[in-house]
C-alpha cells in the first residue's frame, strides 16, 4: 500500500528519482527491493523471491530489470525486443532496481511497450518524437517553405494538417488511434485529427484553433512547416501572426451547404484572411475547397465551380491573380483524398493532388546575403532565453553577435534549432529557435528585430504610409486610432494627418488635403505609433514594410509604408 502511495504522478517525475538514487545511499534502499519482485511479470519467481537470501534476490531482480530497462530507453521498442547485454557493473543493476522501487505496486509492468496504445500523455510523446531526428543530415539541402491554413471556423484547417502530418508519416498512426479513442469518448470523433495541431487542453475541447499551430513535413524535394491559424474571428491578431512568417498560403473552404456561404458573407473569415495573408506578403494562394465527401456536396462539380466562381472575383480584388498566383483543388481533410493521391471519386479533377502540388511549386529566391532581420514571434525561458521567429533575410550561426532592435542590446547566439532540428547556421526562410545569451525574456516583446550591428534595421514613431481602407462605416479623420500589425509587431497606433487621397485607377495624388478618408478610398497618411517600433519601408525591404490596420474585432485598412519619419525632439 505504502509502495502505490509514493507513485510519482507522472513518468517525468520517475527521472528526479532515479537523480536522487544514483547517490551513495543505493545499497541502502536496495533491501526495499523485495515487495517489487512478484510484479515481474512470470509469476514462477514469486516463490523463489521468498525463499532466496538477498544477493539471490539481487540477481533474479537485475535479470528482469534488465529487460524493462530497455523501456526506459528513449527510443521506442516494440515489444520489448532489443539487445540487452546483462553484464552490467553491480552499481548499475542496484541503481535499476531502486528507481523501479517508487512506482511500486503494479507499476512495474506497464512500462513495457506492449501492443495496447500507451495511456500516459507522456509515453506518448516519447513514442512519437523520434520520428524525425532521422532526416537530420540531408535536412539542409532541402528548401524550407512555410505554408499558413487560413479560412473561416470550422472548415478544416487542422484536420488537413493533421492528415497531411499522418500521410507523410509525422504522427504515427498508434498516436491517431489514441487520439481517435479519446475524441470518441467526448462524441467528437471526427475532430481527432485536428489533435495533431491542436495542443491543448482548450482547443480539443472546443474544437478551435486558438494559438498558431505549428508542425512540419518533408517531401522528396522540400521541407514544410504548416502554420495553423485560427479561423475564428476573436483571434485573428494571431492568424496575423501566423500569416507574416508564410510564403505560401492555403485557403480552406468548406464546400459543404450553408457553410461556405457563412465563411464568405460580410461577417464570415473567409474574406478577411484572404485579404490578410495578402497583406501579409503571401504571393501564392492555393484555395482547398475541403468536405466534398459531405453528403450534401458529394464531389458534385457543380457545387465546386459555384464555390469557385464566387471567390475569384473577391481574390481578384484583394490583389491576386486568378491565373498565376492562385491555385483551386477539391479535397476531404476528414478521409485524406486527393491530399496525397489522387482519388477516384472525383473524376473530372485532372490536376495534382495537395502534397505533390506543393512540392511542384517552383523555387523562392531569398538573398542569402543580406542584412540579418529575425521579427521575434514569441519568447520564454528555458536555461536562458529562447525566442521564436522566421529569419526574413541574411544569414545567422551559432555563437554570432546580433543586435536586438529597437532596445539594441547586443546579444550572443548560443545554440540554433531550426524546426527543433539543432544546426549550426540558418538560411533566409526558416523557422528558428534561438537560445540567447546577454538579455533577460522580460526585455524581448514579439515584434522586436535580429539585426547584425553592421545593419541594423530602422526603428521609430513616425511614418508616412500609403493605406487603403477596406472596411468602416463612418469617416476617418485624423487623431482617429487603431492597432496597427506590422511584421510580428502589434501596436497602438493614430493617424496624425491626412496627407493626399490617391487616385485607384490612375495613381494621381490630390493637391489639397482631405479633411476624411471613407470605405474603398486610398491615401496617404502620417501614422504615429505609441511606442518606438521596428519597420522598412516597403520598397527597401517587403517583409517589414506592410501592414494592417485593425478596429473593433475588424480590418479596416491595409498599408505600406512610404517613408520614415525622424522623431523632432
Amino acid at each position: 500500500m505504502e509502495a502505490r502511495d509514493t507513485a510519482p504522478d507522472s513518468w517525468e517525475q520517475e527521472d528526479d528519482v532515479e537523480a536522487v538514487m544514483e547517490g551513495p545511499g543505493s545499497n541502502a534502499l536496495n533491501v526495499n527491493a523485495k515487495p517489487f519482485v512478484p510484479n515481474v511479470n512470470a509469476a514462477e519467481f514469486v516463490p523463489v523471491a521468498v525463499k532466496t537470501d538477498s544477493g539471490e534476490l539481487e540477481s533474479v531482480v537485475a535479470e528482469k530489470l534488465s529487460s524493462l530497462k530497455v523501456s526506459q530507453s528513449a527510443a521506442p521498442v516494440e515489444n520489448g525486443e532489443a539487445d540487452v547485454t546483462t553484464e552490467e557493473t553491480w552499481d548499475e543493476k542496484e541503481v535499476e532496481t531502486s528507481e523501479e522501487e517508487p512506482g511500486g505496486g503494479d507499476e512495474g509492468p506497464e512500462e513495457v511497450p506492449t501492443d495496447t496504445p500507451p495511456e500516459t500523455l507522456e509515453e506518448e510523446e516519447e513514442i512519437s518524437v523520434p520520428k524525425i531526428p532521422p532526416i537530420q543530415p540531408d535536412a539542409p539541402k532541402k528548401e524550407h517553405v512555410n505554408v499558413v491554413f487560413i479560412g473561416h471556423v470550422d472548415a478544416g484547417k487542422s484536420t488537413i494538417g493533421g492528415q497531411i502530418m499522418y500521410l507523410t508519416g509525422m504522427v504515427d498512426k498508434r498516436t491517431l488511434e489514441k487520439y481517435e479513442r479519446e475524441a470518441k469518448e467526448k462524441n467528437r470523433e471526427t475532430w481527432y485529427l485536428s489533435w495533431a495541431l491542436d495542443t491543448n487542453q482548450e482547443e480539443r475541447d472546443k474544437g478551435k484553433t486558438v494559438e498558431v499551430g505549428r508542425a512540419y513535413f518533408e517531401t522528396d524535394k522540400k521541407h514544410f512547416t504548416i502554420l495553423d491559424a485560427p479561423g475564428h474571428k476573436s483571434f485573428v491578431p494571431n492568424m496575423i501572426g501566423g500569416a507574416s512568417q508564410a510564403d505560401l498560403a492555403v485557403l480552406v473552404i468548406s464546400a459543404r451547404k450553408g457553410e461556405f456561404e457563412t465563411g464568405f458573407e460580410k461577417g464570415g473569415q473567409t474574406r478577411e484572411h484572404a485579404m490578410l495573408a495578402k497583406t501579409a506578403g503571401v504571393k501564392h494562394l492555393i484555395v482547398l475547397v475541403n468536405k466534398m465527401d459531405d453528403p450534401t456536396v458529394n464531389w458534385s462539380l457543380e457545387r465546386y465551380e459555384e464555390c469557385k466562381e464566387k471567390l475569384v472575383p473577391f481574390l481578384k480584388k484583394v490583389g491576386f491573380n486568378p491565373k498565376k498566383d492562385i491555385h483551386f483543388m477539391p479535397c476531404s481533410g476528414l478521409t485524406g483524398a486527393n491530399l496525397k493521391e489522387p482519388t477516384d471519386l472525383c473524376p473530372w479533377y485532372t490536376g495534382l493532388p495537395f502534397i505533390p502540388h506543393l512540392d511542384s511549386l517552383p523555387n523562392f529566391n531569398r538573398p542569402s546575403d543580406g542584412p540579418v532581420r529575425l521579427p521575434i514571434v514569441d519568447k520564454y525561458k528555458d536555461m536562458g532565453t529562447v525566442i521564436l521567429g522566421k529569419l526574413e533575410s541574411g544569414s545567422i550561426s551559432k555563437a554570432q553577435q546580433l543586435v536586438m532592435m529597437p532596445n539594441r542590446h547586443t546579444v550572443e547566439v548560443l545554440s540554433l534549432l531550426s524546426d527543433d532540428v539543432e544546426t549550426d547556421d540558418a538560411g533566409p526562410g526558416e523557422n528558428l529557435k534561438l537560445r540567447l545569451k546577454g538579455i533577460e525574456e522580460e526585455e524581448i516583446l514579439p515584434g522586436f528585430i535580429l539585426c547584425n550591428a553592421e545593419n541594423l534595421c530602422h526603428s521609430g514613431r513616425t511614418f508616412d504610409a500609403q493605406i487603403v481602407i477596406i472596411e468602416h462605416k463612418s469617416i476617418i479623420c485624423p487623431g482617429y486610432n487603431a492597432v496597427l500589425h506590422i511584421h510580428t509587431c502589434i501596436e497602438e497606433v493614430q493617424i496624425t494627418a491626412l496627407i493626399c487621397l490617391v487616385d485607384k485607377k490612375t495613381g494621381e495624388k490630390s493637391k489639397t488635403r482631405p479633411r476624411f478618408v471613407k470605405q474603398d478610398q486610398v491615401c496617404i497618411a502620417r501614422l504615429r505609433t505609441a511606442g518606438t517600433i521596428c519597420l522598412e519601408t516597403f520598397k527597401e525591404f517587403p517583409q517589414m514594410g506592410r501592414f494592417t490596420l485593425r478596429d473593433e474585432g475588424k480590418t479596416i485598412a491595409i498599408g505600406k509604408v512610404l517613408k520614415l519619419v525622424a522623431e523632432r525632439d
